[in-house]
């Protein structure tokens, strides 16, 4: 069993930057591939960012990439989303999310633990 704990959440302005924490127990984060995904009000809710096991760089939404970088930290069982220059639009609860599979990972159904969320309001 996977439990995943975000983290680093909070309000800030636009412009200014956030780091977002991931803690995993119970497997590792090197054993899965893993994901970040946000959810506004009333929105579905919609990949950010992944990673596949083994990397170190992942693949972006094209609404953050350039600004948003996601990583992993084995020694510490920790997935990171740094998060850049960020804009009003951005505000929204973050989760992040393991999969097993690694297929069709921009898709919520391709995961199979995600933690409690984290809100990001961004304000003007």
């Amino acid at each position: 069993q996977v439990q995943l704990v975000e983290s680093g959440g909070g309000s800030v302005q636009a412009g200014g930057s956030l780091r977002l924490s991931c803690a995993a127990s119970g497997s590792t984060v090197s054993n899965y591939c893993m994901g970040w995904f946000r959810q506004a009000a009333g929105k579905e809710r919609d990949y950010v960012a992944f990673i596949y096991r083994g990397a170190t760089s992942g693949f972006y939404a094209d609404s953050v990439k350039g600004r948003f970088t996601i990583s992993r930290d084995n020694a510490k069982n920790t997935l990171y989303l740094e998060m850049k220059n960020v804009r009003p639009e951005d505000t929204a609860i973050y989760y992040c999310a393991s999969s097993r599979s690694c297929l069709n990972w921009k898709t919520v159904s391709a995961y199979d633990y995600w933690g409690q969320g984290t809100q990001v309001t961004v304000s003007s």
